[in-house]
């Protein structure tokens, strides 16, 4: 089951990394200039999480029923959240719309291969926070396998002065790097705040829970950004702005925002369902290894330079990747050999001499 969990995330997970920035770019590339609107994007598509947890009440109802006699059938809860969680899912959901809001005002004025290295150092950042705040234990191979990541965007880095837009300043350039790089340590204190949160719970923890804990999250992250779009004015202006989109018109451009949506959904949901199922390190790596696959897909899509630089840098990752999973391999293995019990060896019988 928990292996089956692990897989459905880190599916729904690279989806969500890799299409997300794609989809913002495209938007900010046709005509979008609406940067509290991205932003409210990245969570609106929570109400999707509303079908599983549908399927998850039904679930819990027909076991009540089946334990119980029909006619005294316990009442099958609708929510499982508790008071404290639902407070402390709203604080990380406010704090999740902050970095909304600062990721997409940086990949207004950034390349998508430019934001999504600079996200990267996002990882040496989870690894120290998820150190302080959740005791995570290092391996070698943790060790490794952040080293080589943190390396690799370190290197990306160094030459990414050659990816800025010809029609943007350098004064707007400087400020979405700064703004990305904010919104990079801000989401490395989120994942390891978001395990804290899960083993602090005076409840048990399920998948379910989890669902529930995306929804608030989202719900708080949103709202939190809609209050940034009605002082901005975004509402006056998005029907005018969907007339005049550069590609496809109205139909093109409601479309774009509504599959932008749901992609980020799946970004935040495999997130913290990756946190739930192995840890934060775990979800930190993983978002890292898929960034340089976000810069060579946009690199295909929108004709972005691709030196050898960033190829030295896909390499690092797919190898620190390998790294960090063959350590997890190795540990899960040591510890099934722990908890299986030693073979028992029976008695030798004693050898008689029989006479007949």
């Amino acid at each position: 089951m928990k292996n089956g969990l692990i897989i459905i995330n880190c599916i729904i997970l690279t989806i969500g990394t890799c299409g997300g920035p794609l989809l913002t770019r495209l938007y900010y590339n046709n005509g979008g200039k609406r940067i509290w609107f991205m932003s409210s994007l990245s969570t609106a598509g929570c109400p999707i999480i509303l079908i599983p947890l549908f399927f998850s009440f039904l679930s819990r109802h027909r076991s009540n029923r089946n334990r119980n006699n029909s006619e005294n059938a316990e009442k099958t809860k609708i929510f499982l959240m508790e008071t404290p969680l639902f407070i402390a899912s709203i604080v990380i959901g406010l704090l999740t719309g902050l970095d909304n809001y600062l990721y997409a005002y940086g990949l207004a004025y950034l390349p998508v291969s430019t934001s999504s290295l600079i996200i990267g150092t996002q990882l040496a950042f989870n690894a120290l926070f998820a150190f302080f705040m959740v005791k995570q234990k290092f391996t070698p191979f943790s060790i490794n396998a952040v080293v080589l990541l943190t390396v690799g965007t370190g290197i990306l880095a160094l030459h990414s002065d050659g990816d800025k837009p010809a029609k943007e300043s350098h004064k707007e350039y400087v400020v979405g790097f700064l703004m990305t790089v904010i919104a990079a340590v801000l989401y490395a204190f989120i994942l390891p705040l978001v395990e804290l949160t899960y083993k602090k719970a005076r409840q048990e923890i399920t998948f379910t829970l989890v669902l529930e804990i995306q929804m608030v999250m989202c719900l708080a992250a949103t709202c939190f950004c809609l209050v940034g779009m009605l002082i901005d004015g975004d509402f006056k202006v998005i029907a005018r702005e969907a007339r005049e989109f550069k590609i496809g018109g109205s139909a093109f451009y409601y479309t774009l925002i509504v599959m932008t949506g749901i992609i980020w959904q799946g970004f935040f949901l495999g997130a913290i369902g990756i946190v739930f199922c192995a840890s934060s390190l775990a979800s930190g790596v993983l978002i890292s290894v898929l960034l340089p696959v976000t810069e060579v897909l946009a690199v295909v899509c929108f004709r972005e330079k691709f030196q050898a630089d960033k190829g030295v840098a896909l390499l690092l990752s797919l190898w620190g990747f390998v790294s960090y999973f063959y350590g997890e391999f190795k540990s899960g293995k040591k510890v099934l050999e722990k908890e299986q019990p030693p073979e028992t060896e029976l008695p030798s019988l004693p050898v008689t001499d029989s006479v007949v």
